[in-house]
Order: structure tokens, then C-alpha cells, then sequence
């Protein structure tokens, strides 16, 4: 690296960290984002995707944009790197409706998992899911749907509203009633549901497998790692460690599916990888995908691993004195406490620590 290419990097650097020391200040009365977080990298990149010959990018003036080559399929990464490294790299994936922006920070202006994460010494890396948000979606079937006049071909793009989002993810039992003790800032809840977007990865072709693709690139960049998923995203975590589990350091599942896993992939795949499980309250009997059967599966996968002699945990949060949280739990008024106990998990199950 040239000199000017060092010194434009320090600036960078130096940037980043008095814009976090603002941030704290500015946010005071919304609580703190932890304070200066000094980092010895920050920044983004892509992995995984393909050209694709698209036949309808989209209009242009009073005509068509000519058919080209575009990129899709690609995933979205954003790394930061502490200063000072004592931890494992963690990979931390949104669930449904959601991008990294639930890893950031909180609605109230908290400090996120990704910050606190690294502030702890782990480098960080936060992704969007293939063919959602910032990893960017294919327009062509829409498109093409469109000058067709082919409805039916239309992909379905899926969005939860306010009501769906609070129930499904246990904010509460109705909107607008909250149940008793909920962790969950609801003083802020506009500010949540406007970092919702819609499940676009439906446009491209094996949908949520492109995730778990971008996923297994990731790791082949960065090398083993921690990966951390949530909701929607336990699914493509457990087919991420069923294929690539010497990539995978140690699997932290925050109320996702830890099914299917048959007797035979966990006692060759997944006894290999240390998995937590974590759980929050006000899920039995709850509607929806986020209650009795998913949390059920998940306390057969981990007594299943048990049993085969692997390093697996289910993690009940009420069960530890960590009452009221709801599906949000990164998000929760008592995240960074939930955060402290996935980090004890971590370092006494990952070698190294």
C-alpha cells in the first residue's frame, strides 16, 4: 500500500471513530451506544452471485432497457474489525422481513449486537440475505411479467405489517396490547417497523438456498466462524453446518428452526459443531411460526446432540433470569445481557478462546 493509500486509511479510521464518539453524545437521551469503539478496519463487500443474461432489466424513457448482463444472487457483507482481536469471527444473519439493520442498533437508539460484539473483540460480520436489501434483488421476472401481462408470473413479495409483526414476533398477544414485562421498546416501534423490507430473494431461483450459498463463500473468504442467525435464518444455518460444518466454528441459533437432522447427520455433521440455542419468552402457545413447534424442534436437536455426546445448549431466557424478551431479542432492552450470555457460551465451546 502507498503512503497517501496509508494515510487516506488512518483518516478513514480516524473518521469512523469520532463519528461513533458523536453518536454517543448525540443519542444520550435514547440511551448509549456504548461509547468510543475503536476499530482497526470497517467497510463492505460482496461474495457469491453469477452474471445473469436479464431479458427485461426495466424501462428507460418511453421504451425498454435492451437486454444485458446483470449481477444476481450476491450477498451483502459488512465487516468491523476491533482494534484489538480476542475473539473468533461471528457472522451474524437477519431472519425474514429483516436486513443487518436489526444487528446495528436498536429502535431506541441502543447499542447493537454488532458493536457490542466487536467492542468484546470479536470481527464482526454482518450480512444481508441474498437477493434482499442491500444485496440488491432481479428485476427481470417483474419486469417481464409486466410487458407480458403475465400476473401469474409475478413472484410474491412478502412484508409484515404492524399487526402481523407484532404478533408473529411476540410483541404482544393483539396489537396494540403488549404483553406484561415485554423487553421489547415499544416507544420506538415506528422506528422498528420502518427497517422492515420485503422478502425480494423470491426473484431469484432457489430463493433462500442463494443465502446459504453466500454464506459458504463468506466463510471460504474469511476462514471458520462463529455464525449467529435468527428466525427465518436458523433454516439456512442448519443447511449451512449440514455442508460446511468445518467451516463453521460454532452455531448460534436465536429462535430459528434446528430441524430437520436426522440420526445419522447428527451423529457425523452436527455433533461436530457446537450449537446454542436461544430462546425467549411468550412463546408457548403462541401464533404463528415463531412458538410450540419451532421451539419444540429445537429442544429435540439439542437433546439429540446431547446425547450423541456434542457441545449443544438450549438457552430458555426466562430459565436464567432474562424475563419479558420477545422473537427480537437482539433488539430487546436487555439485549447486550442476552449478548453476555451467548459470549460465555461461546468461550467455553470454542477452541481457541
Amino acid at each position: 500500500m502507498t503512503i497517501i493509500g496509508r494515510e487516506l486509511r488512518n483518516a478513514c479510521r480516524l473518521s469512523l471513530s469520532l463519528m461513533l464518539l458523536l453518536a454517543t453524545v448525540s443519542t444520550g437521551s435514547a440511551g448509549s451506544l456504548g461509547g468510543p469503539l475503536e476499530l482497526q478496519d470497517f467497510g463492505s463487500f460482496f461474495v457469491g452471485g453469477r452474471p445473469l443474461e436479464s431479458t427485461h432489466p426495466g424501462p428507460f424513457g418511453t421504451g425498454q432497457v435492451p437486454a444485458g448482463q446483470i449481477s444476481t444472487g450476491q450477498m451483502y457483507v459488512q465487516y468491523l474489525i476491533p482494534k484489538t482481536v480476542s475473539g473468533p469471527a461471528i457472522v451474524m444473519v437477519p431472519g425474514a422481513v429483516h436486513t443487518g439493520a436489526a444487528y446495528e442498533t436498536t429502535p431506541d437508539g441502543r447499542e447493537g449486537w454488532a458493536t457490542y460484539f466487536a467492542r468484546k473483540g470479536f470481527p464482526v460480520y454482518v450480512v444481508d440475505h441474498a437477493g434482499r436489501a442491500r444485496s440488491g434483488f432481479d428485476p427481470t421476472p417483474v419486469n417481464r411479467a409486466k410487458v407480458e401481462g403475465n400476473a401469474a408470473a409475478l413472484p410474491q413479495f412478502l412484508i409484515a405489517t404492524r399487526e402481523l409483526a407484532w404478533v408473529f414476533f411476540r410483541i404482544g398477544p393483539s396489537h396494540p396490547t403488549a404483553h406484561p414485562g415485554t423487553q421489547f421498546p415499544v416507544d420506538a416501534l415506528d422506528q422498528y417497523l420502518s427497517q422492515l423490507v420485503p422478502n425480494t430473494e423470491s426473484t431469484l431461483p432457489g430463493a433462500g438456498a442463494n443465502t446459504v450459498a453466500g454464506l459458504a463463500a463468506l466463510l471460504d473468504k474469511i476462514g471458520p466462524a462463529v455464525v449467529l442467525v435468527h428466525s427465518q435464518s436458523g433454516a439456512y444455518g442448519m443447511d449451512l453446518v449440514r455442508n460446511h460444518a468445518a467451516k463453521v466454528r460454532a452455531f448460534v441459533n436465536v429462535e430459528g428452526n434446528c430441524v430437520p437432522a436426522t440420526p445419522d447427520e447428527i451423529a457425523n455433521t452436527f455433533k461436530k459443531v457446537p450449537m446454542l440455542a436461544v430462546w425467549g419468552d411468550f412463546s408457548e402457545g403462541a401464533p404463528g411460526p415463531n412458538g410450540d413447534t419451532r421451539r419444540n424442534g429445537c429442544v429435540g436437536t439439542i437433546k439429540a446432540l446431547e446425547a450423541a455426546g456434542g457441545a449443544a445448549k438450549y438457552l430458555l431466557l426466562p430459565e436464567v433470569g432474562q424475563k419479558g424478551n420477545s422473537h427480537m431479542l437482539m433488539l430487546d432492552k436487555n439485549n447486550l445481557a442476552i449478548a453476555d450470555l451467548i459470549i460465555g457460551w461461546i468461550g467455553q465451546n470454542v477452541r481457541g478462546m
